[in-house]
């Protein structure tokens, strides 16, 4: 069992930034990989970033140079750094983390969402 936290969302104006934080909990016992996903209505839930336990890092190219995701291990949270933010960038924002867990097999589990709005 994985349960994740979000919290960071809000109102900012364009070129300005924010910083989202997701921490997981529950039966952990090691964490393969965390990401933030983000949608609007009508639309999929697209990646945004994601991080690997080995330090891997993807991004959309959407927001490559401005947003930075990063992970405390120690805490089993993950960030995600937005920098330069644009009304494109409006959406729900969704932490994903899948991981090993307790007594064998895996959990995944997605956050509550956070609403990141950008105005212009």
């Amino acid at each position: 069992q994985v349960h994740l936290v979000e919290s960071g969302g809000g109102l900012v104006q364009a070129g300005g930034s924010l910083r989202l934080s997701c921490a997981a909990s529950g039966m952990i016992f090691s964490i393969n990989v965390m990401g933030w996903y983000r949608q609007t209505p009508g639309k999929q839930r697209e990646l945004v970033a994601a991080i690997t336990s080995g330090g891997s890092t993807n991004y959309a190219d959407s927001v490559k140079g401005r947003f930075t995701i990063t992970r405390a291990n120690a805490k089993n949270t993950v960030y995600l750094q937005m920098n330069s933010l644009k009304p494109e960038d409006t959406a729900v924002y969704y932490c994903y983390c899948n991981a090993d867990i307790h007594f064998g097999g895996t959990g995944a589990a997605w956050g509550q969402g956070t609403q990141v709005t950008v105005s212009s």
